[in-house]
C-alpha cells in the first residue's frame, strides 16, 4: 500500500523537500528555537519577515472551550474601537513565531487577528517537536467537530473583546488552509475566507475524525473563499484544485483560485526554504483585496 494513502496531503507536501529559493541563509537550530520558530519544519531561514508592534496591542490570552482553556495569541490596533475580526488558522507546527507575525501583519491592516492553539489538549508544545513522525499523529487526532467548536469559541471571545464579528474573516495555512474550508462550510456569519494551500482531499483512514473532505463540503460553503495554491505542491495536486473548483461551480458557490507557477507547498512560509517571495507577496495582496471586497477590512 502507498504510505501516502494514510498521510494528509499537507504533510506529504511538507515531507518532500522543495528546491531552495535564492538567498537562503539559515539560523542555527538553537537560534531558531530561541526566536520562537518550530524545528519540525526543517531549516529556518535567517531572513524571516518580522513585523513590529508599533501601533498595536498584542498579547496572549485563553478562551474557554470544551476540555479546558485554549491559548490564543492576538494582535489588534492600539487605538480605535470595533475592529473587524480575522481568525488565523495555524499550520501543523503549533503557535510559533511565523503565525504570530501573520497576526501582527493583519492587525497593521486594522483587524483584531487571533491565532488559537487548538492542539493544546494534546499536552504537547508542538513548536518544540522536531520529529514529523511524532507530530503527525497529534494533529491527525484532532476531530473536525471539536475544531469547529473551538473556532466558534474564538469568535465569541473576539466579540467579548470588542471585535466586530459582523465583519468576520478567516485565513489559514497548510492544515490551517483545510480549516478555512471546513469553517467556511460551518459558520454562516463568515464574510470571507482565504485558504493558503489547504488540503482538499483527506485520507480514508482519518474518516472518523475528518468525516468530510473540503471537496465533499463544497455544496455547504457559506462564505466566499479564495484559494491560493502552488503549482509544484507535491501533496496537493493541481487536479485536486481543479476538482474543487468544479465542485464549487456546480454548487453555485462564490470562490476564486490562484495557482502560482513554480511555487511549492508552504510558499508563503517566510521562515522555511519553501518560501517564494514573489508568490507570497502577491498572495498576501490577493488576500487583502479579497477581504476588502467582502467588507471584512476597510
Amino acid at each position: 500500500m502507498n504510505v501516502h494513502s494514510k498521510i494528509p496531503s499537507d504533510i506529504v507536501g511538507l515531507t518532500k523537500t522543495a528546491p531552495l529559493s535564492r538567498r537562503n541563509f539559515f539560523m542555527s537550530a538553537s537560534a531558531a528555537a530561541a526566536a520562537g520558530y518550530t524545528l519540525a519544519a526543517g531549516p529556518v531561514r535567517a531572513q524571516v519577515i518580522t513585523t513590529d508592534t508599533n501601533g498595536l496591542k498584542i498579547g496572549d490570552a485563553t478562551v474557554k472551550v470544551n476540555g479546558g482553556d485554549m491559548p490564543v495569541y492576538f494582535a489588534r490596533p492600539a487605538t480605535g474601537t470595533n475592529p473587524p475580526v480575522v481568525i488565523v488558522a495555524m499550520e501543523i507546527f503549533g503557535l510559533h513565531e511565523y503565525i504570530k507575525d501573520v497576526t501582527r501583519r493583519l492587525a497593521k491592516g486594522g483587524a483584531l487577528a487571533i491565532a488559537p492553539n487548538y492542539y493544546f489538549r494534546s499536552g504537547e508544545d508542538l513548536t518544540k517537536i522536531t520529529d514529523m513522525a511524532k507530530l503527525g499523529p497529534i494533529v491527525n487526532a484532532k476531530a473536525d467537530a471539536e475544531l469547529l467548536s473551538d473556532l466558534d469559541a474564538t469568535v465569541a471571545w473576539a466579540k467579548s473583546q470588542g471585535g466586530d464579528t459582523s465583519r468576520l474573516g478567516i485565513i489559514g495555512f497548510c492544515r490551517g488552509g483545510r480549516t478555512v474550508w471546513q469553517y467556511s462550510a460551518h459558520n454562516k456569519d463568515l464574510k470571507a475566507s482565504v485558504a493558503f494551500y489547504g488540503t482538499l482531499v483527506d485520507p480514508p483512514a482519518l474518516k472518523d475524525k475528518l468525516p468530510k473532505s473540503s471537496t465533499e463540503r463544497a455544496p455547504e460553503m457559506k462564505a466566499p473563499v479564495l484559494g491560493l495554491y502552488g503549482a509544484e505542491d507535491t501533496g496537493i495536486k493541481i487536479e485536486q484544485v481543479e476538482a474543487m473548483k468544479k465542485a464549487l461551480a456546480d454548487a453555485k458557490k462564490t470562490a476564486e483560485f490562484k495557482i502560482y507557477p513554480g511555487a511549492p507547498h508552504g510558499f508563503h512560509a517566510d521562515y522555511r526554504p519553501s518560501y517564494r517571495k514573489e508568490a507570497a507577496e502577491d498572495a498576501w495582496n490577493q488576500m487583502l483585496a479579497w477581504f476588502k471586497k467582502y467588507k471584512v477590512l476597510s
